[in-house]
C-alpha cells in the first residue's frame, strides 16, 4: 500500500484523465509497493473502487495504459492477478496550494466552449469609422441641396456642341403620336385600353357546361342517392380496387397454370398411349385399385366411429 502514489494519482488535473480512470489508477496505486511502484489490485477491487463493470474497467485500464500513467508487467491469468507500475516514466510532484489556485484562476478565465473562443490573432481595424446617425442626416441634406440647384422639370435640350434631333429649348408637350396613315417618322404611341370593345359575357351554357363537369367529377358510387367518389363500404376506394385487381390477376395465374398442368398431363399420357399402351392400362389400373382401397378404409372408420358410440351410449359413466 502507499499512501503518497495514491494521493499524486488523486491530485492529477481533470484535463489529463476523468473521474472513472482517476479512481482506478488510484485504486493501483494505492496497491503499490513504494519502491518498486508494482502493484497487483485485482478485478474485483477495481471494479469496487470505480463503481463500473468488468468489461469498462478493462477498457479503463487500457486507456490509462495509452496515457503513459500505467504499465502492464504480467497480464492476468485463471487463478492469477495482473501486475501494473504506476507512473513507470516517473511519479510528478503534488501540486502546492498556489498552483492549485492558479489552476482555478485559469479555469474560470477559460471560455465554456473552446471550440467557439475567438483565436489569438488580434482583430483587424475598421477601414473606416461606423457612421452615426449625424452622418446619414447630413448626407441627406447635401442630396436636396443639390436637387434644389438642378430644379425640377423637363431637360433643357441636347449638351452644348452635340447634335441631336432634339430641338433646343422647353418643349411645348409631350408628342401626341401620327395621325393614323401618317408616314411621319415618329413612332405612333399605342391606343389606350378604353377604346377597346367590352369582353363578351359568358353564355348559360359554358355556366351549365362548368357545372356538368364539376358534378361529374364528384360522382364516384352510383349505388347511394348520391354518389360519392370514395366509399369504403361498396369498395370504391382506390386500395379496394387495386386489391380486387391483384384479386384478379392471382386468379388468372393459377387458372393459367392449372390449365398447362392439364394439358401437360394429358400430353404425358398421350405419349405413354403411343409408346406402351399395356403400361398406361396398369397406371390406370393400379389408380383405380387405389381408389377402391380408399373408399374401404373410409367405411370401415366410420363403422369403427359408429362402433365405439353405440358402446358408449350402451354403458354411460
Amino acid at each position: 500500500m502507499s499512501i503518497q502514489l495514491m494521493v499524486v494519482a488523486a491530485y492529477l488535473p481533470k484535463e489529463v484523465l476523468n473521474k472513472a480512470q482517476k479512481l482506478v489508477l488510484m485504486k493501483i496505486a494505492d496497491s503499490a509497493d513504494d519502491q518498486t511502484r508494482l502493484a497487483r489490485p485485482g478485478l474485483e477491487r477495481m471494479m469496487a473502487w470505480a463503481g463500473v463493470g468488468e468489461k469498462q474497467v478493462s477498457t479503463l485500464v487500457t486507456e490509462l495504459v495509452g496515457l503513459g500513467l500505467v504499465e502492464r508487467v504480467t497480464i492476468g491469468r485463471v487463478g492469477r492477478r495482473a501486475e501494473y507500475r504506476v507512473f513507470p516514466y516517473g511519479v510528478p510532484p503534488i501540486p502546492s496550494t498556489e498552483e492549485l489556485a492558479e489552476r482555478r484562476r485559469a479555469a474560470r478565465q477559460a471560455p465554456t466552449n473552446p471550440r467557439l473562443a475567438r483565436s489569438g490573432t488580434p482583430r483587424r481595424r475598421p477601414s473606416s469609422a461606423a457612421r452615426t446617425q449625424q452622418d446619414v442626416t447630413a448626407r441627406q441634406e447635401v442630396r436636396a441641396a443639390e436637387e434644389t440647384a438642378r430644379g425640377a422639370g423637363l431637360p433643357q435640350g441636347n449638351p452644348g456642341g452635340a447634335t441631336g434631333r432634339v430641338a433646343p429649348g422647353k418643349p411645348s408637350g409631350l408628342p401626341q403620336g401620327n395621325r393614323a396613315g401618317s408616314p411621319g417618322e415618329t413612332p405612333s404611341l399605342p391606343p389606350s385600353s378604353s377604346s377597346l370593345p367590352d369582353p363578351p359575357t359568358p353564355t348559360g351554357g359554358v355556366v351549365r357546361d362548368t357545372e356538368t363537369r364539376r358534378g361529374q367529377q364528384r360522382t364516384g358510387c352510383a349505388k347511394h342517392a348520391e354518389p360519392v367518389g370514395n366509399c369504403r363500404g361498396c369498395g370504391t376506394n382506390p386500395r379496394a380496387e387495386r386489391e380486387e385487381e391483384r384479386r384478379e390477376a392471382a386468379d388468372r395465374e393459377h387458372r393459367d397454370q392449372q390449365d398447362w398442368l392439364r394439358e401437360f398431363f394429358a400430353e404425358q399420357e398421350r405419349r405413354v398411349a403411343r409408346s406402351d399402351p399395356q403400361a398406361l392400362e396398369m397406371a390406370r389400373q393400379r389408380t383405380r385399385e387405389l381408389a377402391r382401397m380408399g373408399r374401404e378404409r373410409g367405411r370401415q372408420a366410420a363403422a369403427k366411429s359408429l362402433q365405439r358410440s353405440g358402446s358408449s351410449q350402451d354403458h354411460p359413466h
